[in-house]
């Protein structure tokens, strides 16, 4: 049977214990809580609901409420105890999430290292010698590590999309307006996101489906030019410095999309990363003195060892800057965006690096200003410009994940989706059973974007047995090789395509007697599929006769 929530989060607190990171979490939920929760959400799925995100496990930035748990936005001096969750959280959970508890983050949202926090700084998932990113750092290597499905972060200069590079995740930041920002704590409100980290771009893109306002969405969208995707790409010479290898890896994500039919077209990205600098080197920065300001003044003059003294300072200076700057600054930033869009022109998206290095603690502590503005090259101008952003992974150099950025236009989400697909690896897997087009497990496919190629039989070699699990499901075994050909039937299945990081996590939840081998279809191929172990068939019927899991289900329909 599929793995209940219940089982999920007992493997989550495990899985936690393991790791040994404590610099992810601020406040990290009982146990026994949690699985309470879990409880209730498995009863209303028996019960017949229909909870889209059930017992996916959801880990959620400090400076977001969550009802119960301080919001501390990474300052204890700071901290509240909200009464409700904010609406994004409350979405969630609606549909079937499990908050495990709030996340680590550079303090009020002000960093892009993860490393400006009194709860610790935060490392990178796969080298603990790498920061992390930020500021939504705790979420990200949440998500990476398998302690959480999904998380929440924040997203105002590029801190839902940073630390999802550095961690070889996805992070996607959706048009500003899509999903309330209510209950969030701002760093500059008229720029601020509510981002989502997940392993999957499926997971991400349902994610934010079921967090957006249907009231944000536009009536309607310009329609496209007919045609295949036409993609905005800068030669990596005007890009600035980049770490070694990375100009060559950003050329190889490029070169992937156009051997899947994407257009590729040159672009200048001067009037883009013009305007990212301009997020904190103007005056679009005092916002953050307008959000917090006060508060860390009063904090500043008592000398409280909870404020980071970078961050401080930032927020700080922030105060002194003349209003006849901001007007200057926006009259720039209009003139900016209107030659950065016409440059654009009919292209579906522009291809960037999320980030042109990534530092080590030593390098941030040596600079933190300077790395911190290095690391939004890239990331800045996303809001400025009003526009929506995705990081998605592609590939490693020298053994780190590495990230691109698809920016679009407002309200181009999905079209970021579509495309961000053509530069996952897919791959092929057969199914015979509660996984079928129409079974009650097929949604596992789905959510995860998979899509069916196929309706088929393996070859003749294979045996169906009907398992006495809860949702009934068939175990597929090969049939003895000493047996003869009449000892195995071909069996009625689909093979499916789905994106490689899906089908891991698909796998990472797939319960006993199920296991993954090699499935020999009718025309001679093998694909990977489900299959039973042996002692999973003790007691279970042989169903062999029927051809297949459907006609089985259709003779249990007539007996009755």
């Amino acid at each position: 049977m599929a793995e209940t929530a219940l089982e999920r989060v007992r493997r989550a607190y495990a899985r936690i214990a393991e790791t040994d990171r404590p610099e992810i979490w601020i406040d990290l939920r009982p146990q026994a809580e949690v699985e309470a929760e879990a409880a209730a959400v498995d009863a209303r799925v028996t019960g017949g609901d229909h909870l889209p995100l059930a017992g996916r496990l959801l880990a959620v930035k400090g400076n977001i409420d969550v009802a119960g748990l301080p919001t501390t936005a990474g300052c204890p001096s700071y901290a509240y105890r909200p009464e409700a969750d904010a609406p994004a959280v409350a979405r969630l959970r609606e549909a079937g999430a499990i908050v495990l508890g709030t996340t680590n983050l550079d303090q009020f949202a002000t960093g892009l290292v993860g490393t400006r926090s009194p709860y610790g700084a935060v490392r990178a998932a796969t080298d603990p010698d790498r920061i992390s990113g930020g500021s939504s750092s705790g979420s990200a290597v949440a998500v990476a590590l398998g302690l959480a499905d999904l998380a929440l972060g924040t997203d105002t200069a590029g801190s839902g999309r940073v630390p999802a590079a550095f961690n070889g995740i996805v992070g996607l930041k959706p048009t500003r307006g899509l999903i309330p920002a209510e209950g969030v704590v701002p760093a500059c409100r008229s720029l601020d996101c509510v981002s989502v980290f997940a392993r999957t771009l499926p997971e991400a893109q349902r994610a934010v489906a079921l967090m957006t306002t249907p009231s944000a969405l536009p009536a309607s969208r310009p329609a496209r030019r007919p045609g295949p995707w036409r993609l905005a790409v800068p030669a990596t010479v005007g890009l600035g410095t980049l770490a070694p290898g990375w100009a060559e890896a950003f050329e190889t994500a490029a070169g992937g999309l156009a051997s899947a039919g994407v257009e590729i077209h040159p672009i200048d990205p001067a009037p883009f990363l013009e305007a990212a600098a301009l997020l904190y080197q103007g005056a679009f920065v005092a916002e953050r003195y307008t959000a917090v300001g006060a508060f860390v003044e009063a904090l500043a003059d008592k000398g409280d060892p909870d404020l980071d003294p970078t961050v401080a300072s930032i927020i700080i200076a922030a105060r002194d800057l003349p209003a006849h700057r901001l007007f200057a600054d926006g009259e720039r930033l209009a003139a900016l965006r209107e030659h950065a869009l016409s440059l654009l022109g009919d292209r579906d998206a522009l291809l960037l690096p999320v980030t042109p290095r990534h530092p080590t603690p030593a390098q941030v502590a040596a600079d933190p200003v300077g790395v911190n503005s290095d690391l939004g090259r890239f990331t800045n101008f996303v809001n400025l410009f009003d526009m929506c952003a995705l990081a998605v992974p592609a590939g490693q150099v020298d053994g780190l994940p590495y990230g691109v950025m698809l920016v679009g236009r407002t309200h181009a989400d999905d079209d970021l989706v579509a495309i961000a697909r053509l530069l996952q690896p897919a791959v092929r897997l057969a199914v015979v059973g509660a996984h079928l087009s129409g079974q009650p497990l097929n949604h596992e496919l789905t959510a995860r974007g998979a899509r069916l190629l196929a309706t088929t039989t393996t070859a003749a070699r294979y045996r169906l047995h009907a398992l006495a699990t809860e949702p009934p499901k068939p175990g597929l075994v090969r049939a003895l090789e000493d047996g003869g050909p009449e000892n195995g039937a071909a069996i009625e299945c689909e093979v499916w395509e789905l994106p490689a990081e899906g089908l891991g996590d698909l796998l990472a939840a797939l319960p006993r007697p199920m296991t993954l081998g090699r499935v020999e279809l009718a025309d001679g191929t093998n694909v990977p599929g489900f299959l039973c172990a042996p002692e999973g068939l003790h007691g279970a019927a042989d169903i062999t006769t029927y051809g297949g899991w459907r006609a089985y289900l259709r003779s249990l329909a007539v007996r009755d």
